[in-house]
């Protein structure tokens, strides 16, 4: 897919974005950081800067997060099947050596 240009407006500023990604999928994204931005000013955190650059920091963080859960899950996964190959091999050993 071509790079082009998205336009959206975010927190009263109105930014052009250059992407390969669609459309829709840019302003999503900028919806989700606009909403939590508000979540923190509604929280008492008046200044815009101050508000984005948490919600930046906390998305992060859970980005970071999500890293780390998919990482642990991936070793449980590969941790069960080793542990059912070697429970196969005891049941069911491979077949018998060919004749000498």
């Amino acid at each position: 897919m071509a790079a082009g240009r998205v336009e959206l407006s975010l927190l009263g500023q109105t930014l052009t974005v250059r992407t390969e990604a669609a459309p829709e999928y840019i302003r999503r994204l900028a919806a989700y950081l606009e909403e939590r931005v508000m979540e923190l000013r509604g929280a008492g955190i008046k200044d815009p800067l101050a508000s984005l650059t948490l919600a930046a920091l906390d998305i992060t963080d859970e980005l970071f997060r999500a890293r780390e859960d998919r990482t642990r899950q991936d070793g449980d996964v590969d941790t069960r099947l080793s542990a059912l190959v070697e429970i196969l091999d005891r049941v069911a050993p491979g077949p018998p050596p060919p004749p000498a």
